[in-house]
């Protein structure tokens, strides 16, 4: 019952936090806590818990800030372990395995220290690993150039953009989660094939969006590559769903990423029109495997993949 009430109260919150383009670059502001190691806070961008893209975003950033020269991130791949509390700042403890030449890796763990009893039920404060991620570092160079053919959709002057979506949406949502569906994201998203949120049916498990973070103003490369990481952490592991015709908001639905990989190919500018491309190919033992690539201008400039726990419970009155 205390469980309850608590959402009930969450749900029913009226002091949500603005989450636009300038909150965000507020949350990418990291204080420096010693020899490699970075302090992050938090704000609600979609619930209780820390967004997986906020982790992303602020854990690349970290180990983007103790590199000697200005190198672009090429790959990063990481795990969600725990869910974090947004009242909690996350510390990012910096690893540096290698500098080379040309290529630089870092390890990140993100933890947050909670208060708890250990086993004479005494309070203790307790370092929870919530994020762990390997990134690998390199400056762009001349050399062999392939990509498959961009994806063929309508150009984003001629979509909705989600947010003007929502407002033909609302009043199939809850009165309760009402506020929370209509706030404002920090990027503009504008779906190509959008989906019933309420009533979904079930479709081919592949969806797009045009994204583009066109209030950012100038920024250096990490911070691109930062907004991106975060960008990419939206919509993916619903991927897996549509097949099924569920969502997150269906009952019983019990969803969490597990883990998360993502290559830069090619510069970009996030405040220009990114496709987003995304599909999946397989759910089994309760997961789900979700996959996606960023075009810009025809160039393929970034690919993104990541499993998801999908459980559905069953649903009763009590």
């Amino acid at each position: 019952m205390a469980a309850k009430t608590a959402y009930e109260n969450y749900l029913n919150d009226t002091t949500l936090p603005e989450t636009g383009i300038d909150a965000l670059l507020e949350v990418l502001k990291l204080r420096q806590d010693g020899d490699d190691t970075f302090v992050g806070d938090s704000i609600d961008f979609v619930g209780p818990r820390v967004f997986g893209g906020q982790v992303l975003a602020q854990a690349l950033l970290s180990a983007a800030y103790t590199l000697e020269y200005d190198k672009p991130c090429h790959s990063l791949h990481g795990y969600f372990l725990r869910g974090g509390d947004i009242r909690l700042p996350i510390t990012y403890q910096v690893r540096r395995l290698r500098d080379g030449r040309s290529l630089s890796a870092r390890e990140v763990i993100a933890v947050q220290y909670v208060e708890g009893l250990d086993k004479n039920g005494q309070k203790v404060t307790k370092e929870q690993v919530i994020f762990s991620m390997i990134a690998s570092f390199s400056p762009m160079e001349g050399g062999l150039e392939y990509q498959g053919r961009m994806p063929s959709y309508p150009a984003p002057e001629t979509l909705q953009t989600e947010q003007q979506l929502k407002h033909t949406l609302v009043d199939k949502v809850p009165e309760p989660l009402k506020l929370r569906f209509m706030r404002e994201r920090p990027i503009e998203m504008r779906p190509i094939h959008p989906q019933d949120p309420i009533n979904p049916a079930p479709t081919y498990p592949r969806h797009a969006f045009w994204v583009r973070a066109y209030k950012l103003g100038e920024q250096p490369v990490a911070i691109h590559q930062a907004v991106l990481a975060f960008i990419s952490d939206y919509y993916l592991a619903g991927t897996s769903l549509l097949g099924h015709g569920l969502t997150l908001t269906t009952p019983g639905m019990q969803m969490a990423s597990i883990d998360h990989s993502m290559h830069f190919h090619r510069p970009f500018d996030v405040t220009e029109f990114l496709l987003y491309d995304m599909w999946s190919d397989t759910t089994s033992h309760a997961k789900g495997l979700n996959h996606g690539q960023f075009w810009q201008n025809g160039h393929l400039v970034a690919s993104t993949q990541q499993e998801c726990l999908m459980r559905k419970h069953p649903v009763t009155d009590a």
